[in-house]
């Protein structure tokens, strides 16, 4: 029985702890999650008319993607016209310094354009950009 407590005592004090280990994971999975950059997509892909005079825009928190058929979509979901103001309205005071960027196709109508443009006036941003392609 003393030789068994003995072999026991023994396995106990040789056991590693991880609880150190799983702190150090756990703060380097929060780092690598807190340092991500997210890229922002509008939801669908559009064939943007290209220009020469075409400048990249870095901070576009706000993505307007109109479709060559005229759908409207916002972070990846497809909204009504009516309903576009809302969205940038909501978007904008989560960022307040966020800017709107128009990703329309070079197939899509003009009134749709101005409409997303008047609708995202009417939300208070006024930094309003059209997004083209690059020759």
């Amino acid at each position: 029985m003393k030789i068994l407590n003995q072999v026991q005592q023994e396995s106990d004090e040789s056991s590693i702890d991880l609880t150190p280990m799983l702190d150090v994971v756990f703060i380097m999975l929060i780092f690598f999650i807190v340092t991500a950059s997210f890229i922002k997509e509008a939801g669908i892909e559009v064939n943007r008319p290209e220009a020469q005079t075409a400048t990249k825009q870095d901070k576009a928190n706000i993505l307007i993607a109109i479709a060559a058929d005229g759908q409207i979509w916002i972070d990846r979901r497809r909204v009504d016209v009516r309903n576009v103001r809302a969205n940038i309205e909501r978007l904008h005071a989560e960022n307040p310094q966020g800017s709107v960027v128009i990703q329309a196709d070079k197939d899509s109508t003009n009134e749709k354009l101005v409409a997303v443009m008047d609708a995202a006036r009417q939300a208070g941003v006024y930094n309003v950009s059209i997004a083209a392609g690059e020759p």
